[in-house]
């Protein structure tokens, strides 16, 4: 696989004259010409050297150039910037993975499930493993009730994670807590809302506000100064329009539902920053530069610019095996898209690189937002990936199909 990679490098930076033969270029230039995205901007890192970086801007009428001030909405990204926020208070002994989350959240004293025969109490108790493994019960709802994954074109908003309900995380901890659980806590994955119920967790824990504590930890750290939870108005000029590309009776629509173009509404969120409902699992915007100071850390086992951040003990913690991959009879929830992978806290870990097919190596992580952005680190060959655009419907083949592009396969 090294040979095979540094062959890769030597043509990606300029041994060929011809850029076009890029293969990761080829890739972006696909999405674009296939309407899956916009413009859209691909970073590579390689034994402490970006090797690629590169943007294609797509020219098409609504959609606007990237360049390296452009602000992007990483929605599910969010979910790893918490979730590293939490280990780093585990390093600090703060909480124990085990607690119930009721000994720091009291609403959650007296959860009910859901079962074939009605609503019942609860016989497991929430963990605090439980929210950072995706098995505490809870998942997206639509107001009706509904998985929200399911119904996203016909409920724009879903019920809880809405800053038009909710401008602090607080009175959104108190009424999630009456929303009664799927299955009992840590018998099953279901992708959720769980790191914005940490959001709230860490504000308890630490005394501050949860964006105050993410700065503090890890944004002021690595010079992350353009991730955050809102907008200015200057910040809206920089923020990429929304390429939807929005197709009936697929696997997020199933509904009859089309829509194809720009626009600069459906951002999902106010992003005003007088409001505190700042969601541990969707809320930040970040540009390029930001993120992939981000994934320069992990990549480097929780260490940048020789001040390290994390622990490689909390790393190894957050991307040890909690729940098996597609195919699993008692797993019917975990996306079938990552066949060959099993699911930490939060990430997706490649566990089979035969069955996984990327070319990335084992032990890879990493995960996506709903706008499709995208990252990976590959600790076995000191890589790093990262996919930056806005557009919907998310596309699960477009990691997969950059680490192929990356890894030559």
């Amino acid at each position: 696989m090294k040979k095979t990679f540094y062959m890769l490098i030597f043509l990606i930076l300029g041994c060929n004259p011809n850029i076009d033969e890029s293969p990761i270029l080829k890739f972006q230039k696909s999405l674009i010409n296939q309407g899956i995205t916009g413009s859209n901007t691909a970073m590579v890192y390689k034994d402490g050297n970006i090797i690629y970086n590169q943007t294609v801007n797509s020219g098409a009428i609504g959609d606007a150039n990237i360049d390296e001030n452009t602000i992007f909405a990483i929605h599910s990204m969010t979910k790893t910037v918490t979730t590293v926020a939490m280990m780093i208070l585990l390093d600090q002994e703060r909480y124990d993975l085990n607690d119930p989350l009721s000994k720091y959240l009291p609403e959650y004293e007296n959860v009910k499930c859901k079962s074939p025969d009605g609503i019942y109490p609860c016989e497991n108790k929430i963990k605090i493993k439980d929210l950072l493994t995706h098995r505490s019960g809870y998942t997206y709802y639509a107001k009706s009730g509904a998985n929200w994954l399911t119904t996203t074109h016909t409920d724009l908003y879903p019920d809880y994670i809405n800053t038009s309900r909710f401008d602090n995380l607080d009175d959104f901890s108190k009424a999630v807590a009456n929303q009664p659980l799927d299955f009992e806590p840590g018998t099953m994955y279901s992708y959720g809302l769980n790191q914005a119920i940490l959001g709230r967790l860490i504000e308890v824990l630490t005394g501050k506000g949860f964006y105050e504590y993410l700065k503090e930890s890890i944004f002021d750290k690595l010079s992350m100064n353009e991730t955050k939870f809102h907008l200015s108005t200057e910040d809206r000029d920089r923020f990429q329009p929304l390429r939807v590309n929005i197709k009936s009776k697929s696997a997020f629509n199933q509904s009859n539902y089309n829509l194809d173009g720009y626009t600069a509404a459906l951002d999902g969120y106010s992003y005003q920053k007088e409001n505190m409902a700042h969601f541990g699992g969707e809320g930040l915007v970040s540009t390029m530069s930001d993120f992939s100071k981000f994934c320069e850390m992990l990549v480097n086992n929780g260490v940048y610019n020789g001040q390290r951040i994390v622990s490689e003990d909390g790393i190894s913690v957050m991307t040890a095996k909690y729940t098996n991959g597609y195919p699993d009879e008692n797993e019917p929830n975990v996306f079938p898209d990552y066949a060959g992978n099993y699911f930490g806290f939060t990430f997706v870990v490649n566990e089979n690189p035969e069955v996984d097919g990327s070319g990335s190596g084992k032990g890879t992580y990493g995960w996506s937002g709903y706008h499709n952005t995208h990252f990976w680190i590959d600790p076995e060959n000191k890589i790093y990936g990262l996919f930056m655009s806005r557009a919907i419907e998310f596309d699960f083949g477009i990691k997969k199909k950059f680490k192929q592009a990356v890894y030559n396969k």
